[in-house]
């Protein structure tokens, strides 16, 4: 005899609660497998991210092997960079033709808008009675009130007529697109114009900048080229150089220490043991290695 439901037979309470069971299981083996597969591709992107923080360091230590400092050179005091005057203040008063001399800060460098440079890098420009842009993304126009100095020039000379004038420095990129890399408003006040011959005060050059004769570590030492203009050496661009200091213990306590800023750099902080010491700057061929463009600037100091 033959067993058969009808259409309106239920299952019974077992049957019912064995396919219950059965449902359940079959989620939990779902939900397993799911969690297995997300297992797995964790383990792989953790395995693919570990790869790629190792190439990054690698990297990151080449890098800096390749910039390797000098144990003298320290850390600036401030962490900003900033585009400044070397020999103008707020608040003086001058007679034009006067020859204003530009610094840059912060381990940023000097490259002409002939080549592109490193990433940290740019060429100065003057604003005369003018705020700082608006737009950090549009390029900075050519006029009287915005003066570009594409050819890493680091000074200019100012034949302002007599009245009172907001200067501001700013370095911008090849494409003329500001950096946030600026000075503070210089307000000065020109007194006088007189009869000198502007282009005389520009005379090739170089002059190392110091505060006093004596130092405390850390201390500044600013590189100034007159006349002459400033590059990346790996830019390659003929009748631009980098600067190499030199600095020499007295006494004979040592040898000398060799420090080459070969992206456009136009100062360094220094922290040497206490003594005497002889410094020299020299403005090095970009294109001609170990060729110098001007005579060598030297000074001492003395570090307590």
């Amino acid at each position: 005899m033959s067993l058969a439901l009808s259409e309106n037979a239920q299952p019974s309470d077992m049957a019912c609660t064995r396919l219950r069971a059965s449902k359940s299981n079959i989620r939990f083996i779902n939900r397993t497998m799911k969690l297995q597969n997300t297992f797995a591709f964790l383990a792989k992107s953790m395995a693919a991210l570990t790869l790629t923080s190792f190439a990054i360091s690698a990297c990151a230590q080449g890098d800096a092997s390749s910039a390797r400092l000098h144990p003298w050179q320290a850390a600036a005091p401030r962490l900003t960079a900033e585009a400044y005057f070397t020999n103008l203040k707020d608040g003086d008063q001058i007679e034009t033709p006067y020859l204003l001399k530009f610094g840059l800060s912060g381990g940023w460098g000097l490259a002409p808008i002939a080549q592109p440079g490193r990433e940290r890098s740019g060429h100065h420009h003057l604003l005369v009675n003018r705020d700082l842009p608006l737009n950090f993304k549009q390029a900075l126009p050519f006029n009287d009130q915005y003066i570009h100095f594409g050819k890493g020039q680091m000074e200019t000379v100012l034949t302002l007529e007599p009245g009172t004038y907001t200067l501001r420095m700013l370095l911008a990129d090849q494409q003329h697109l500001p950096h946030f890399v600026f000075s503070k408003p210089t307000r000065i006040t020109v007194t006088r114009k007189s009869s000198s011959d502007p282009k005389a005060l520009s005379v090739k050059g170089l002059s190392i900048g110091l505060e006093g004769i004596t130092q405390k570590n850390p201390f500044r030492v600013q590189f100034h080229a007159s006349a002459l203009d400033v590059a990346h050496r790996a830019q390659g661009i003929a009748n631009t150089g980098h600067f190499r200091l030199t600095v020499t213990p007295e006494g004979g306590r040592g040898s000398p220490a060799v420090m080459e800023f070969s992206e456009g750099q136009t100062e360094v902080w220094l922290a040497p043991p206490p003594g005497s010491y002889k410094l020299q700057l020299d403005l090095i061929d970009n294109v001609t290695p170990g060729k110098l463009m001007a005579e060598s600037a030297r000074t001492t100091a003395k570090v307590e």
